[in-house]
């Protein structure tokens, strides 16, 4: 039986702080979460009751082991979770400081072990015929993972709706000058493309969000999804409808997963055939409900949880 939902990309242990506002330095304890947006985004979408997998890599080492109890614990595929002898598990840690300072400290040398992703070893026949595939920007940074992400798009060869995550991370990139041109190779291989206004200005060169929509269905994406912060989303599709959809109310507590909230629920929508405005709305109360608790994987949203919030207007 077909997936519901194959991610491909990042996956690491996120230690945050379990104290609010206070400084890294000062921190005494942490609590430890699976981590990773593509892997968050087959966590939310299986918590909405969407059969899912996530193609990645971890190190031979007992945060690996963590990582494959965490997504089977989540009812997440880890099928295609290998290890990559000599490289260690990715850790992440954070700060905390709400409503909108969450600086991250990504420990992914000397390489992660999600950029080992090799074409070789992709399973092409059930990337093509996953109802939904979902790649990131991430996954384009540094070979072979470069190489096997667009093997695994130009195979799929748009059979479905294929998700672009923009996910930009400067940090991850040798020379981020390079990276747009990869971005606009992905964009001809995918129908749907995600990002904020950071992400849309380094896949497009645009910033004004109806003009990065614009330049992303121009790029051959079908549904393009701009992202606006406190202005909300923008979403355009090829046949001229658009929705633009305000933020839910919300007490910020960790605005760190949200946006991998927002695309569990937008494959749910996606596969359920909802309109544009409700799929928005569904995927920005998913994104708020996760801004409201201070994990990430495990703050995933019930559908019970989302349809309370978007019924009330806000999060309680």
């Amino acid at each position: 039986m077909a997936y519901d939902l194959i991610t491909m990309g990042r996956i690491g242990v996120d230690l945050y702080p379990l104290q609010t506002g206070v400084p890294l330095p000062q921190v005494t304890s942490f609590g430890k979460f699976l981590g990773g947006s593509a892997s968050n985004v087959a966590v939310a979408a299986a918590r909405l009751g969407r059969r899912t997998a996530v193609i990645t890599r971890t190190g031979d080492d007992p945060f690996g082991a963590y990582l494959h109890e965490a997504l089977r614990g989540f009812g997440v595929d880890d099928r295609w979770v290998t290890p990559v002898p000599g490289l260690p598990t990715p850790v992440t840690f954070c700060e905390i400081f709400p409503p909108d300072d969450f600086p991250l400290y990504f420990y992914r040398q000397p390489k992660a072990p999600d950029l080992e992703i090799d074409a070789h070893e992709l399973d092409l026949d059930a990337l093509r015929e996953a109802r939904v595939f979902w790649i990131t920007g991430t996954g384009l940074s540094e070979e072979p993972s470069r190489t096997a992400t667009l093997a695994a798009l130009a195979h799929r060869a748009k059979s479905g709706p294929t998700v672009f995550d923009l996910d930009w991370r400067p940090m991850f990139w040798t020379d981020p000058a390079q990276a747009r041109p990869f971005y606009e190779e992905a964009l001809r291989h995918t129908t749907v493309a995600v990002g904020n206004l950071d992400e849309v200005e380094v896949a497009t060169g645009v910033r004004e969000p109806h003009a990065a929509a614009r330049a992303l269905l121009d790029a051959g994406v079908e549904l393009a999804v701009v992202k606006q912060g406190p202005k909300g989303v923008l979403a355009v599709n090829r046949a001229g409808e658009s929705a633009e959809v305000p933020p839910l109310p919300v007490n910020v507590l960790n605005g760190l997963g949200a946006g991998d909230a927002f695309g569990g629920s937008l494959v749910h929508g996606l596969l359920a055939g909802w309109d544009l405005e409700k799929t928005m709305r569904h995927a920005n109360a998913a994104g708020a409900i996760v801004a409201s608790r201070l994990e990430c994987s495990s703050a995933m949203p019930t559908p019970d949880e989302i349809e309370a919030a978007v019924g009330a207007g806000a999060v309680q």
